[in-house]
């Protein structure tokens, strides 16, 4: 019996005896660090509708600086309605394990029902953007260096009207400039609040399906500054049909809370999945000249084989299974069990949720964040999932199911496999909280990943991931001819043995969320890796020979590395 020794969030030293070898433990720091932030909904007892969501994080590097930055959207009081004014949150990172908050003149310090954001460089002039977006909000920052912002959504020409989501940046045309894709849910305003009754009796808070969808906008830019409207040429934002001839076209009303990009088909170009609350899932092909084709229903992603679509959240894209192509996985509502969309080939997806391993462990819980990260650097992604119900009070019409729920941590076994490792991190992280966002980072720069998650109208919690002994590769990229922050970029590592893994630099993902851009490659006990290959969205293909584990290379696109340094472990 092997016994590990685990930090709690009081700083109290507690003894775990566990039949497996100590590995990484998932330590709470929020306070040591320094991050004191309280989600605010707006709630005033009315039950109105934005009020259970949530709101997301992101990790990214606001001053160029080389250590990973937070900001932790916050919502307000609901337009028009009384309550509290409550603002975002940025904190900076010290690099000593602490993080500053820079909130206040920062630009950011604006009221908003904010709810989700994503960063990157839209005018490649190196400094990380932002975009927010709420309950009639949906804003663009501009990064003026220094931890200062300054909002451009007018003078860019970015219009988002009505409840905005997910968003994600991609250079979906590979001009070498950034666009940005927003997701949006619902027509809901408090005129139209509708009463909706969970007992019969009470008022409760209604199901996306007592109101009409919103299509997505897709923004193109423009490489001058501003941004122009391409949802309807571009076909994201219609349905096109042709009925006796005769063509047409409706206003594409999605229910979006969860995008991720992936090249799903393999053609070189960046498709989107699209996760939609009780409404069919969305997969928007790019054919390469400016268009979209939404495939869900012949990949069988759209509904489930009883032709039922489920209420999607959180989503996250990787090839877990060294199959080359990229498989999918979607958190979902209680009852319902999260997806985990295994890539075919040829177009085609089988959900191996229930066969994996993961299926049964998420049947009673509400996923919202997730991802694929490989918390224990042996080389095969991991799945993290952070969960709680919106319905504070559903223990009273299902007594199986909790507001607070513990999160899952599903290990990569390989074979397609997984086994929820929660148990196994430490008693900080598997404390049951309302989780909504997540994302990871390595904050410390010691090379393993560190986790952010947020919650319903409550505190975030940061988790500094520690005993992690595995070694690893950490590759940052940067476009020239590309898109400076290198979204889209693939990084092919060959290990010895002849084994591929492979990451794609991408924006959005989790729920409402985003994680660091820089990629982080588990090794396990291997000292070195046969060869490194970038793909650039470019096109132009850069290769680095034998390489020695544990370091932190900055490649710049036709130059090569221009940085290498050693990661301590």
């Amino acid at each position: 019996m092997i016994r590990r020794i685990l930090l709690t969030a009081a700083g109290v030293a507690v003894i775990v005896a566990s039949g497996v070898a100590a590995g990484p433990a998932f330590v709470d720091i929020t306070a040591k660090a320094g991050i004191r932030f309280q989600h605010y909904s707006g709630a005033n007892g009315k039950k109105f509708m934005p009020e259970t969501f949530g709101s997301g994080a992101v990790f990214f590097d606001a001053d160029a600086d080389g250590w990973q930055d937070i900001l932790l959207v916050n919502s307000s009081r609901i337009p028009g309605e009384p309550g509290n004014v409550t603002y975002s949150a940025l904190y900076r990172n010290r690099g000593d394990g602490t993080f500053q908050d820079i909130t206040k003149g920062s630009g950011l310090d604006v009221e908003m029902y904010g709810m989700g954001a994503s960063a990157a460089d839209y005018d490649n002039d190196g400094r990380a953007d932002l975009f927010i977006s709420g309950y009639n909000v949906g804003r663009l920052f501009h990064n003026d260096g220094g931890g200062k912002f300054s909002d451009v959504t007018k003078k860019t020409g970015i219009a988002v009207p009505g409840w905005s989501t997910a968003s994600l940046w991609f250079d979906y045309d590979k001009d070498g400039a950034l666009d940005l894709l927003v997701g949006r849910y619902v027509e809901w305003t408090p005129a139209t609040d509708i009463r909706c009754q969970m007992d019969g009796k009470n008022k409760s808070y209604c199901t996306p399906d007592s109101y009409p969808g919103l299509p997505p906008i897709l923004f193109h830019n423009r490489r001058n500054g501003t941004f122009e409207d391409v949802s309807k040429p571009s076909g994201v934002g219609v349905n096109r049909f042709n009925s006796l001839g005769n063509s047409y076209e409706l206003p594409r009303m999605l229910k979006t809370l969860g995008l991720s990009m992936l090249d799903f088909d393999g053609d070189g170009w960046m498709d989107v999945f699209v996760a939609n609350d009780t409404h069919p899932n969305a997969l928007f092909k790019n054919s390469g000249k400016g268009t979209f084709t939404d495939v869900a229903p012949s990949a069988g992603v759209s509904v489930t084989e009883m032709g039922v679509a489920r209420a999607g959240m959180g989503i996250d894209a990787s090839d877990y299974d060294e199959s080359g192509r990229p498989s999918v996985v979607v958190g979902y509502f209680s009852n319902e069990m999260m997806g985990l969309y295994h890539n075919e080939g040829k177009g085609l997806f089988i959900d191996d949720s229930p066969a994996s391993g993961i299926g049964k462990p998420s049947l009673l819980t509400l996923t919202f964040g997730c991802f694929f990260f490989d918390y224990d650097l042996d080389g095969r992604p991991d799945i993290f999932a952070t969960n709680g119900h919106v319905v504070d009070d559903i223990e009273r019409v299902q007594a199986n199911v909790k507001y607070r729920q513990p999160p899952h941590l599903f290990r990569n076994l390989g074979n397609r496999k997984f086994v929820d490792a929660i148990k196994e991190v430490g008693a900080d992280l598997i404390r049951p909280v309302v989780g909504r966002g997540a994302a990871y980072a390595d904050i410390d720069r010691d090379g393993d990943l560190d986790l952010l998650i947020t919650t319903s109208m409550g505190p975030a919690y940061l988790y500094r991931n520690d005993g992690t002994t595995n070694n690893l590769l950490r590759i940052e990229l940067e476009g020239t001819v590309s898109n400076r922050s290198a979204i889209g970029a693939r990084v092919d590592v060959r290990l010895a043995g002849g084994r591929n893994v492979w990451q794609v630099v991408k924006t959005g993902s989790s729920y409402l969320s985003q994680s660091e851009l820089g990629l982080t490659f588990g090794l396990g006990s291997a000292t070195n890796v046969e060869s490194v290959r970038v793909t650039w969205p470019s096109g132009k293909m850069e290769m680095l020979p034998a390489t020695k584990a544990n370091q932190r290379i900055v490649m710049k696109e036709g130059a090569g590395p221009v940085k290498t340094e050693p990661i301590k472990r």
